[in-house]
């Protein structure tokens, strides 16, 4: 079944566990510590303080995007961390504060779509990324980049994990989650290293 098929079945749960592992992901690119979104996670299995634990994120995402900004100025050679960047961004600031199921589809479907552009930015290849990446989400998947691929099992892998078991598989999906954090951000800093 195809990324898009899993998302377009996927019940509340699921869908909320799909958009913030893919924000969870973009974490360094924003410039958060590594558990600044468990919060979010405690609140999808325990089913309260939604709201309240994400305008928490939030204000802290915004401080650490504050000060990255700063750090980054002027560096021409930031381009794509930049656009990378402003995906995440966007998925934050797109989150529903009311989680119905309707909002949580297009949040889901959006957060899908800039996860793997934001891995599409930071491993170029030849061909044209928007297509790459509407193509992967249906199943097409032949020459797509290597961090795309990975990011599109991790997609895959989060939308089965909770719908297959609910409450029970949110754990193994925020381990899915983590270790694409940790990728991400070697990738960032390898960028970074190269740039110095």
């Amino acid at each position: 079944m195809s990324l898009v098929d899993l998302i377009a079945r996927a019940d509340e749960r699921a869908l909320a566990a799909s958009g913030l592992a893919c924000l969870d992901r973009c974490v360094p690119l924003l410039g958060g510590d590594d558990d600044i979104l468990r919060p979010l996670w405690a609140s999808l299995a325990e089913g309260q303080e939604w709201q309240e634990r994400l305008a928490k994120a939030r204000a802290e995402l915004g401080e650490a995007h504050v000060k990255g900004d700063a750090a980054d100025a002027g560096d021409p050679e930031c381009a794509f961390e930049a656009e990378a960047a402003r995906l995440a961004r966007r998925m934050l600031e797109a989150v529903p504060e009311e989680p119905s199921a309707d909002a949580l589809r297009r949040w889901a479907d959006g957060c899908s779509v800039a996860a793997l552009q934001v891995h599409r930015l930071l491993d170029p290849a030849d061909d044209d990324g928007d297509s790459e990446v509407t193509a992967c989400r249906e199943g097409r998947t032949d020459g797509i980049p290597p961090l795309v691929a990975a990011e599109l099992r991790r997609q895959v892998a989060v939308l089965e994990l909770v719908t297959g078991h609910g409450v029970g598989g949110l754990r193994h999906a925020l381990e899915v989650s983590t270790e694409g954090r940790r990728v991400l951000r070697a990738v960032v800093s390898r960028r970074a290293r190269g740039r110095g």
